[in-house]
């Protein structure tokens, strides 16, 4: 009996300095904020970088509603196929950028809702353009923008990484959505 308590008093005198260490540790980082560097691995990221996740993030997740609103919306083949295109492909591009955030770095979950309720309520060839103008071209145009702005000026080599292998992918969308546009004569409302 005496030598177990004598291992317990040994034992909780070992674990204090670790639980004080601790907490010291958790008020250092509390005193710098969510931005600063912490011990759990999550960093602090440029301006560059950190508008990168938020705009890539909420681009992605519309694209991605926004394709799933055009399977339900549309009637047109062409349509369809570039929506069902966009959500694969975007689907793809959000956890590619999902691995690249750097730990403890968090990343919007929403799409735009602003954007997706413009075209929410149409209906026919007039949904079909809407949607083509607004997230095919325009969408992608300025997402080439974003992930080239990221692939030059980036400061988390990860995520800069990842706008680069991205680009190639986006610039396609365009190009189809592009073509799209002329084939459906979506093109002036952009």
């Amino acid at each position: 009996m005496k030598y177990r308590y004598q291992a317990a008093v040994i034992a909780a005198l070992s674990v204090a300095p670790l639980v004080a260490g601790v907490n010291i540790a958790y008020a250092q980082n509390a005193a710098h904020g969510p931005s600063a560097s912490s011990t759990n691995g999550s960093q602090a990221l440029s301006d560059t970088d950190r508008q990168f996740v938020h705009t890539a993030s909420v681009a992605g997740a519309t694209e991605i509603d926004a394709a799933k609103l055009a399977l339900h919306r549309s009637n047109d083949k062409d349509v369809k196929q570039f929506a069902t295109h966009m959500i694969a492909d975007h689907t793809k591009l959000a956890a590619q950028l999902k691995m690249a955030v750097p730990h403890g770095v968090e990343t919007p979950q929403g799409a735009d809702t602003a954007a997706l309720d413009s075209i929410r309520s149409l209906k026919g060839a007039e949904f079909d353009s809407a949607y083509i103008s607004k997230f095919g071209v325009q969408g992608h145009k300025d997402a080439i923008a974003a992930f080239q702005d990221e692939a030059q000026n980036g400061q988390d080599a990860s995520l800069k990484k990842t706008a680069q292998k991205a680009l190639p992918t986006i610039q396609h969308h365009y190009a189809m959505a592009e073509e799209l546009a002329k084939k459906k004569g979506a093109l002036a409302s952009r």
